[in-house]
């Protein structure tokens, strides 16, 4: 079992659970009371649930992304995501942050039917639809025609000035949101030229930070360029996401002012790969994937070497659902020990989201969330990928046979 906060394996435990929470973790193999099941994991490796702090779980990107918005209905997402959600159950991953969405109230659906038991998924913490600025990576509207664009605002995640900020957050509030999530700098998929340059003001993120301290909403921000970035951090925000082209001052100041990281590997190396396939990508969004996907596992190893603070995210959606655990492979590859990737999965995570309390760990009193592998993948970290159990909540969902999905890696 892997103790996640001490640090260390323990050889030889026995854990209980009783409805949806750990009642006992102990050392040696303890026979099962009356009434009791017995689930024997000898022989592999027994981790908290994992958790992944950038997903999009009602989208999956595909040369169809943007022209299909025209064509398909609210419906045809949510039951497509419907598959995405228990791809990344049955893959370990037991809680998910859903960062942004194209269609307005999918992962709000998803989440009530996943917690009402009519569906199988993770636990979902969303931030519905991103905040943005006009023309910004998250404005809905980039690259239509221009009686199509319109002038969106607020309430669609759309904002220019203090006042505007304030709205989107309280809209946020409004609606449910878990987490406020800002995108501070250009991006790689969106149809607009930048993928880097700053896109929020001072002002604005004074604003943004003052309203969601207000409403106790932790605040992460999708950013690129470093410029954009910092003025996030010395903003206040909680996370930053992806920092392709973080520098030594951002990194200094993420320690100074205890802002977390999450990486995000798997969608640089996916869109990098797919910047090579003619047709694949926009040729607006091309060359930003050719440029920006190949220097984000970079950016990890030297925010690791730094002492960054860095819990896990893949930004599922851009590559594939149920490839997650892709995501420990490259950052031991960039530097980072296997347990210090699985507590970034974990226990770092689990206070990312502000649920520490009930996430993260094997302890007494947590919820009971179970997975493992066969062997030991603080050896072959690999092993990750081949999740042969789950269990969220104290409901068994896959018990004894490896995960096949038709992409892979």
């Amino acid at each position: 079992m892997v103790d996640v906060v001490k640090g260390e394996v323990r050889e030889g435990v026995t854990i209980a659970t009783d409805g949806n929470h750990i009642t006992a973790v102990q050392a040696g193999f303890a026979p099962a009371r009356p009434g009791q099941e017995l689930i024997d994991l000898r022989g592999h490796t027994v981790l908290p649930g994992l958790i992944d702090l950038h997903v999009h779980i009602a989208d999956e990107f595909s040369p169809e992304f943007h022209s299909e918005q025209f064509f398909k209905e609210q419906a045809d997402y949510a039951l497509r995501a419907v598959t995405y959600a228990e791809r990344t159950l049955l893959a370990g991953f037991t809680t998910v942050r859903n960062l942004g969405e194209k269609e307005r109230g999918v992962s709000f659906a998803l989440r009530r039917a996943v917690d009402a038991g009519y569906i199988r998924g993770p636990r979902i913490f969303t931030s519905g639809a991103s905040v943005s600025t006009t023309g910004g990576h998250g404005d809905p509207t980039n690259g239509l025609r221009l009686d199509y664009m319109g002038d969106p605002g607020p309430e669609l995640g759309v904002i220019n000035g203090a006042d505007a900020a304030r709205k989107a957050v309280r809209q946020r509030y409004k609606v449910g949101a878990d987490v406020i999530k800002l995108a501070v700098t250009g991006g790689v998929l969106s149809l607009a030229k930048s993928g880097d340059n700053p896109q929020f003001t001072p002002d604005e993120l004074a604003a943004v930070m003052e309203t969601a301290r207000d409403y106790n909403l932790p605040v992460t921000v999708h950013a690129h360029g470093a410029e954009g970035m910092k003025r996030a951090i010395q903003a206040g925000v909680d996370s930053i996401e992806h920092g392709t082209f973080m520098d030594e001052e951002a990194r200094q100041l993420m320690k100074a002012h205890g802002t977390w990281y999450v990486p995000t590997i798997s969608a640089g190396r996916w869109v990098a790969k797919k910047a090579a396939e003619p047709g694949y990508f926009p040729e607006i969004i091309r060359a930003k994937a050719a440029a920006v996907g190949p220097q984000i596992q970079e950016t990890f190893a030297a925010a690791y070497r730094s002492g960054v603070k860095i819990a896990f995210g893949t930004d599922a959606g851009v590559y594939p659902h149920g490839l997650n655990a892709m995501e420990f492979v490259y950052m031991v590859e960039a530097g980072m020990p296997a347990l210090e990737a699985i507590q970034a999965a974990t226990v770092r995570a689990a206070q990312v989201l502000r649920r520490e309390a009930e996430l993260g760990s094997l302890e007494i009193g947590k919820l009971a969330d179970i997975v493992a592998v066969r062997g030991d993948p603080l050896v072959h970290i690999d092993q990750m990928n081949n999740i042969v159990f789950v269990m969220k909540d104290g409901v068994v969902y896959r018990n004894g046979q490896v995960a096949s999905w038709p992409l892979t890696e």
